[in-house]
């Protein structure tokens, strides 16, 4: 992984140089750009794993369920806002699926 040196983000191989979004290049060889590569190809012996709403793994806590009165939800945090901004915190119902969010 390279950065820029210039501003700091992330750069990205491309031909035979590192381009920022700045406009900052870095000619490097194309062995070192290759070892960069991502390939977005998926190969036939890649297992792929679906996973469904049915899955219980989640965290739960003691929450009222606004439609069904249940006491028990599973919770997670997700970045929606800003990232100076805090998360969000998301609740499932563990008896009739309904999720809703609570802010900080």
């Amino acid at each position: 992984m390279e950065f820029c040196p210039k501003c700091g983000a992330m750069m990205f191989p491309k031909d035979d140089s590192f381009q920022c979004k700045c406009g900052y290049e870095k000619n490097v060889s194309k062995e070192a750009v290759e070892e960069y590569a991502v390939s977005e190809k998926i190969e036939s012996k890649d297992t792929v794993i679906f996973t469904g709403d049915d899955v219980r793994t989640l965290p739960t806590t003691k929450a009222e369920c606004p439609s069904c009165g249940n006491m028990e939800a599973f919770w997670w945090l997700q970045q929606t806002r800003r990232a100076d901004e805090s998360e969000t915190r998301f609740l499932r119902c563990t008896k009739c699926k309904k999720t809703w969010r609570e802010y900080d």
